[in-house]
């Protein structure tokens, strides 16, 4: 069996692809203070929480456990509306060699967007299982953020 995987998950939401683009694109900072998910972060190193050589430091809960990474953007495509992040530190190094985390946002036609959320992983050992606790918190998270983004 291969170490190596991807999920994903779409999601339909009310506020545009642009609202949410922009919010992860340009805000990210501001995603502690929408959802009681992720706890607490921190720029870690650098000045500018949007430059690609900057390093976060986040706090959030997953399958109910709160867990601790580091993250930095790997690259942000506007024209398509796609930010990958490098996820990486403390637990997230102990099971997995490899773990990004891409948000993808398309508009819908009649309104409203679609928010992708894709991991792609690649494990220590068969014996680490695949990161399915992460589908849910962006789940709910994005349930938090397009409740935020109505109303902003």
């Amino acid at each position: 069996m291969s170490l190596a995987g991807k999920i994903s998950i779409e999601i339909g939401v009310r506020a545009t692809a642009a609202k949410w683009f922009n919010l992860f694109s340009t805000q990210l900072h501001h995603v502690q203070n929408i959802t009681d998910r992720v706890h607490k972060t921190k720029l870690h190193h650098g000045d500018d929480w949007h430059h690609s050589e900057s390093i976060k430091h986040w706090t959030y809960v997953i399958d109910g456990k709160v867990t601790t990474c580091h993250e930095s953007i790997e690259s942000i495509d506007e024209e398509n509306k796609r930010v990958t992040f490098k996820i990486y530190g403390e637990e997230i190094d102990h099971q997995f060699n490899l773990f990004k985390v891409i948000l993808h946002v398309v508009d819908k036609e009649h309104g409203g967007a679609v928010v992708k959320w894709v991991v792609e992983y690649e494990r220590v050992a068969e014996e680490v299982h695949p990161p399915y606790g992460y589908i849910e918190y962006f789940h709910k998270c994005t349930v938090d953020i397009d409740a935020h983004l109505l109303k902003a």
